[in-house]
């Protein structure tokens, strides 16, 4: 039976059912795909998106909140869930560690992101570099990433100060000219 068939024979509550009935851990998603992939030099990525709910009571069903939508532009009501995926040297691409936000936890993105990293690394994950969009590249992120001496490549807003050498700041929007190999900043 193909993943077509099988999908189109199983309901939404049967898969709920399923979901409610199991304790999924991060380190459940870890045991199953860590054989699976070289953990060494391989690419982690940081991302996160918002399962959209925008007709649920925020206040009586747990792990609804208002988080910002990048598919919308705005903030919108649903689940947010943070994912690290890993790609290793054999372009073997799989997520490795998720979380799902808790909003009344009162943790941002970037704290959880942190807390899921340096799981991975405990779990034996040796990445060279770690990638993220700009909502991951706080100061905070950054340092704590070069303390691991992994390398980065996370993109920055344009109003973000950089500065390439000590004791010259600049806004990113304020340089003209890129090198098209990048800048270390």
């Amino acid at each position: 039976m193909s993943y077509i068939e099988l999908t189109l024979n199983i309901s939404h509550d049967s898969v709920n059912r399923f979901l409610l009935r199991e304790n999924y851990r991060p380190e459940d998603l870890w045991t199953e795909v860590s054989e699976k992939i070289d953990l060494n030099n391989g690419v982690l990525s940081v991302d996160d998106m918002v399962i959209d709910k925008p007709y649920s009571n925020a206040e009586k069903t747990d792990l609804i909140g208002f988080f910002y939508s990048g598919k919308h532009h705005c903030v919108v009501k649903g689940v947010n869930v943070i994912t690290l995926y890993y790609t290793d040297q054999h372009d073997v691409s799989v997520p490795i560690n998720f979380r799902i936000i808790d909003p009344d936890e009162g943790k941002t993105k970037n704290e959880h992101f942190r807390e899921m990293l340096q799981q991975v690394l405990s779990w034996g994950l040796q990445p060279s570099w770690v990638t993220g969009d700009c909502w991951y590249s706080s100061i905070e992120n950054l340092k704590f990433i070069r303390k691991y001496n992994l390398g980065m490549l996370f993109a920055i807003e344009n109003n973000r100060i950089i500065s390439s050498e000590r004791g010259s700041c600049c806004q990113v929007q304020a340089i003209d000219c890129w090198d098209e190999s990048g800048v270390q900043v």
